[in-house]
């Protein structure tokens, strides 16, 4: 007897497909990189787009044996993939950049000058004293 699952082969196609494109994120100083293992990917295939801090990458990979080949075995995956990053607030979408290089897509995010660590000045003695609030509703 032989136990049948209809959802195996669902679950075994997800996975594959999240695997494909696996990310490694690393934050240096003043940028966050994410680096995309895509191997055998032709950089003309690759597409990186950016809406409203959603990174998305999308790449294909293609193989079609030559004449004369026969096939033994085709494990590699085939076909269009796309992968989605949120990007925090924290991160400058709009100026990121990306490169391509022996099978890496390397996508720089640099982060905002808000989210930048910076000193805070400290006063010794007294609190300076505070400009008078403005009433802007006040008419004269």
């Amino acid at each position: 007897m032989v136990w049948y699952d209809p959802f195996r082969d669902l679950d075994r196609f997800h996975r594959a497909a999240s695997a494909w494109m696996p990310m490694d994120a690393v934050r240096r100083s003043d940028a966050v990189e994410l680096r995309f293992d895509l191997p055998g990917v032709a950089p003309d295939t690759l597409d990186v787009d950016v809406e409203r801090n959603v990174l998305t990458v999308k790449a294909e990979r293609h193989w079609t044996p030559a004449d004369g080949e026969q096939v033994l075995a085709r494990e590699r995956t085939q076909g269009t993939f796309s992968r989605q990053v949120l990007l925090g607030d924290a991160l400058d979408a709009d100026r990121l950049d990306a490169s391509y290089e022996h099978g890496v897509l390397t996508v720089r995010v640099p982060v905002a000058e808000q989210a930048k660590p910076r000193k805070v000045q400290i006063h010794v003695g007294t609190p300076q004293a505070q400009p008078e609030a403005l009433d802007v509703g006040a008419t004269a």
